[in-house]
């Protein structure tokens, strides 16, 4: 497959969030010459070599995939060696170095799931659910700084309801950031964008999620909880832990409303046992 410019490019992401700006760029007819992801990790109690979702996406379209340890002289190497004339980069994972982002003629374009400069780091999806009123799309040409790079193009996505599920926000948000993309990369080869300066003052920052970042307190806020419930329905699910006799059980709420301003657990998933209705789990208790 060759890309719709006959342009040589290379594609680095790793998350569904990836796949999903893959899909609309394929869509167009902009197919990378190579994916770039993360090693295969262990995951699940078995500790199985798991790809990633963009391998597996890679693998189905006839893709060539690029896995690098570190970005060595072997790296280096292997990415010149294919004439590459830009990257784009959407939830790689990792750190990319100012020596590889240099290594195309046009750089390296970043699909980067907020309204920049507001929320740069690795979390920008579930702390706009946490903090915010919306969010949206930039693209950026990435520097040797995180999120910091002149922004190209930048929209505004609008949701049905706030706050939305995670998987649902990062679902619109790579649909729209791939549309973004398909617009802007051809008028980017011929050099009529200019990228403008982020307004770096206003600069906020989103943090790494951590496991128990996901626990409630059901006597707090119904919107805060509501918030924590939707952001982290991914991961580390929100949860918190139900007195049940002498034990606490650890329940991750799946889904949940607000109804009369008092929150409403809908689907929970009870240590040990299968999602199920929340009425359902208090009548199993009580028998």
């Amino acid at each position: 497959m060759s890309s719709k410019n006959n342009s040589s490019w290379a594609f680095f992401g790793t998350s569904l969030f990836s796949v999903t700006i893959l899909d609309e760029l394929r869509s167009a007819g902009f197919v990378p010459n190579l994916l770039v992801t993360v090693p295969d990790k262990p995951k699940g109690r078995k500790l199985i070599l798991t790809p990633s979702d963009t391998k597996i996406w890679a693998e189905k379209n006839g893709i060539p995939v690029f896995q690098p340890e570190k970005w060595d002289e072997d790296a280096v190497s292997k990415l010149s060696d294919y004439s590459f004339r830009f990257f784009v980069v959407a939830s790689y994972g990792k750190i990319i170095p100012r020596h590889i982002l240099d290594i195309p003629k046009h750089g390296a374009l970043n699909v980067h799931p907020s309204l920049l400069p507001t929320l740069r780091g690795p979390s920008p999806i579930e702390s706009a659910i946490l903090k915010e009123s919306g969010t949206g799309v930039t693209i950026i040409k990435l520097d040797k700084e995180m999120d910091h790079g002149p922004i190209i193009a930048q929209e505004k996505v609008l949701v049905d309801e706030w706050p939305p599920y995670t998987k649902d926000l990062e679902n619109k948000l790579g649909m729209v950031g791939g549309q973004i993309l398909v617009n802007v990369i051809p008028d980017w080869l011929l050099g009529k964008i200019k990228g403008i300066e982020q307004n770096h003052s206003l600069a906020t920052f989103c943090k790494k999620i951590e496991k128990e970042d996901g626990k409630i307190n059901l006597a707090d806020s119904p919107e805060v909880n509501l918030r924590k419930i939707r952001a982290y329905h991914i991961w580390p699910g929100a949860f918190y832990l139900h007195q049940s006799g002498k034990r606490e059980i650890r329940v991750i709420i799946k889904r949940a409303h607000i109804e009369n301003g008092a929150l409403i657990l809908d689907r929970v998933l009870p240590e040990g046992k299968k999602e199920m209705g929340y009425k359902d789990f208090l009548r199993g208790l009580r028998n």
